[in-house]
Formats: C-alpha cells, sequence, structure tokens
C-alpha cells in the first residue's frame, strides 16, 4: 500500500461540488482517503482569468502503481468534463485538474508522469493545502518538510495574491 497526495483544482461551474465530486471518485477509483484540507479560495496561477479557484490537498492509501494513478485521475477528470490538459503548457480554465503530487518517497521521471510533481514547491495554492494535511513529510529530493518549503515561499505568493487564502469551510 502507497501513500499518495494529490491536489485538486477547480475554477469551472459549481467549484464546491466539483471538487466534492472528484473526492468521492478519487475515493471510489484510487484508494481509501486519510485525510483531506479545507478548501482555498486561489487566484489563477500562469493565466489570467475571471474566475478564482478552488484547491484542495488530500492524502490517500492506495494499492495502485504511479502510472495507474496517473490513469485514474485522468478518467475522473475526463468523466467530470474536462475537455483536455494544458499539454502545451498553456493554462486555461478547468472543471478539475487532479495532480498526483508524491507518492511514497518515489522518485521518477518518465515522459508520463514525474514525481515529485515538479511545479509542487512554486505553487503556493498546492503547498499550503498540502502542509495542512502533510507538515512534516520530507520532500524526497529537496529533503525539505513540506511545511518549510511552504514557509519558503508563502510571502512572495501573498505578496503577489493579497486576496489568495480565503477559506471556504
Amino acid at each position: 500500500m502507497a501513500r499518495v497526495y494529490l491536489g485538486l483544482g477547480t475554477n469551472l461551474g459549481n467549484k464546491e461540488q466539483n471538487l466534492r465530486d472528484a473526492i468521492q471518485k478519487i475515493g471510489e477509483r484510487i484508494g481509501e482517503i486519510i485525510s483531506l484540507s479545507v478548501f482555498y479560495i486561489t487566484s489563477p496561477w500562469g493565466f489570467t482569468s475571471k474566475n478564482d479557484f478552488f484547491n484542495a490537498a488530500l492524502c490517500a492509501d492506495s494499492s495502485l502503481l504511479p502510472l495507474e494513478i496517473l490513469k485514474e485521475t485522468q478518467i475522473i477528470e475526463y468523466k467530470m468534463g474536462r475537455i483536455s490538459k494544458s499539454a502545451d503548457k498553456v493554462y486555461q480554465d478547468r472543471l478539475i485538474d487532479i495532480d498526483l503530487l508524491l507518492y511514497d518517497n518515489l522518485i521518477m521521471n518518465t515522459e508520463t508522469l514525474i514525481l515529485p510533481h515538479p511545479l509542487m514547491t512554486e505553487r503556493v495554492f498546492v503547498m499550503k493545502p498540502l502542509a495542512e494535511i502533510a507538515p512534516k513529510i520530507i520532500h524526497p529530493i529537496l529533503g525539505k518538510t513540506i511545511e518549510d518549503i511552504f514557509h519558503s515561499i508563502k510571502n512572495q505568493e501573498y505578496a503577489l495574491h493579497p486576496e489568495t487564502w480565503t477559506v471556504n469551510i
């Protein structure tokens, strides 16, 4: 059984329900959910949109391998109405986005999947909810706790987006 951490985001439709639906499907298809962050309302990152995001992180225990989890997250996204991933690195509004952030302490670099997620430590909207549920987990490449990584990047992001951390309970 592997301990996996996923990041979730949505900025279209009923955002709270989108997250709840994705969480339910993750529990059904990927594994038992161990912990879940609160939902955060955040500004778009990497592109301009009038739609704020709802973001969250969760921890699950899964018997699936990393590439199987990736496939399952893509199936969930597709079934929920996601049209395409931003393969060309052009970000866009989305009904749901599910990213595999960590898979135990695995370091993996393939054409299909990179673990830990290569951009997670640059994104406060990923690190804040992850630090909430896994503050003492050690990033397998950086050797720092999730909490320490979050604290090292939070001020820069807060200055850019002061409205970012409104909590939706």
